[in-house]
């Protein structure tokens, strides 16, 4: 299947800028809806879901810094230790814009569990996005959008993805992943 390179969007810039700087200190995977943007779906979102491994405070803290000397600051606190201690190490996201700019939002969390770990293992590079990113595999994103998330948008990027791997995907990998949800999530 031969696509040409759809020209770059202000959130693939923003998320190829931001991973630039994280993959420097940890593993990540892109999740949720910006997965099955990048792959052509049409709708709005001002934000792109990022989790990265669980990391020791010193490296999120050198991380940190180094997204703020790159030109990105965290809405909920400037202080590295705040972030890590009130938000990330209790399992709550936090977010990330440019200096001076409202959006878009890079929305981090650190792994929390078993499943998160297990995407980050399985995280691929996706080619039919055209991105220099990581994301967790197809399997994954359709398996959480159909048995945790099941908001609308989230069944239509579900069957977004479905018409586009739908030469490849393993349903079995999928039920597996539901059933995973569901004993981790449920």
């Amino acid at each position: 299947m031969s696509r040409e390179v759809k020209e770059r969007t202000i959130l693939d810039k923003f998320a190829q800028d931001f991973v630039n700087v994280v993959e420097k200190h940890a593993k990540y995977i892109i999740v949720s809806g910006f997965v099955a943007i990048a792959h052509g779906r049409s709708r709005g979102t001002e934000d792109v879901d990022i989790i990265i491994q669980k990391v020791k405070k010193d490296a999120f803290i050198k991380m940190h810094n180094d997204l703020v000397q790159a030109g990105f600051e965290c809405i909920q606190s400037e202080s590295s230790e705040i972030i890590y201690d009130d938000y990330l190490k209790d399992k709550t996201s936090v977010r990330y814009v440019r200096k001076g700019h409202f959006i878009p939002e890079m929305e981090l969390k650190m792994a929390k569990d078993e499943l998160d770990d297990y995407q980050i293992k399985t995280r691929r590079k996706l080619p039919l996005t055209g991105l220099d990113l990581y994301f967790s595999n197809i399997e994954m994103n359709i398996a959480f959008k159909e048995e945790l998330l099941k908001s609308e948008k989230d069944i239509d990027d579900a069957n977004h993805l479905r018409i586009i791997y739908s030469d490849i995907l393993d349903e079995n990998e999928i039920k597996k992943i539901k059933a995973d949800i569901r004993r981790f999530r449920l």
